[in-house]
């Protein structure tokens, strides 16, 4: 499973590693940290998940700011709670590109500043972002074999 994290919203994904395909689900939108959390602990109990690939928010130039530090306290957050393997995967430009294809995919109404909103809001955005970078991972995987980060 595939966790985008942010400080308001826990973009989530699920890769049907049969078929190797990333999926967005429902994000974690609640109000507090320790809701999202939750949500998160609940995703992969019914999902039975056995392997987190969480987005690593690097610079364009490649480095890690503090954004990532951030990104890094979380990952040990949950390392100790779900005592699952963590990988990173390279972030950069996923929630971009993940808004340009819901714009794409959704009608002219949706190109509206009301519609992005509602689509951050709702968490969306940032699950699509997840299913982006955990199809990246994937297939880095399966063409050669290692670990992308």
């Amino acid at each position: 499973m595939a966790i985008d994290y942010g400080s308001k919203r826990v973009g989530l994904a699920y890769a049907d590693t049969a078929l190797g395909v990333a999926v967005p689900i429902p994000a974690a939108v609640e109000n507090s940290a320790e809701g999202r959390l939750e949500h998160v602990a609940r995703e992969i109990k019914a999902r039975k998940i056995d392997m987190l690939v969480v987005g690593y928010p690097l610079n364009m130039d490649g480095s890690a700011g503090d954004k990532a530090r951030e990104v890094d306290e979380y990952i040990s957050l949950v390392e100790q709670k779900f005592s699952l393997p963590v990988a990173r995967a390279d972030e950069r430009l996923s929630s971009f590109q993940a808004e340009s294809d819901m714009r794409f995919l959704s009608s002219k109404k949706s190109k509206s500043v009301y519609a992005r909103k509602k689509y951050r809001k709702s968490g969306d955005i940032d699950s699509r972002a997840a299913a982006i970078f955990l199809q990246e991972y994937l297939d880095m995987r399966r063409i050669g074999g290692e670990e992308p980060l």
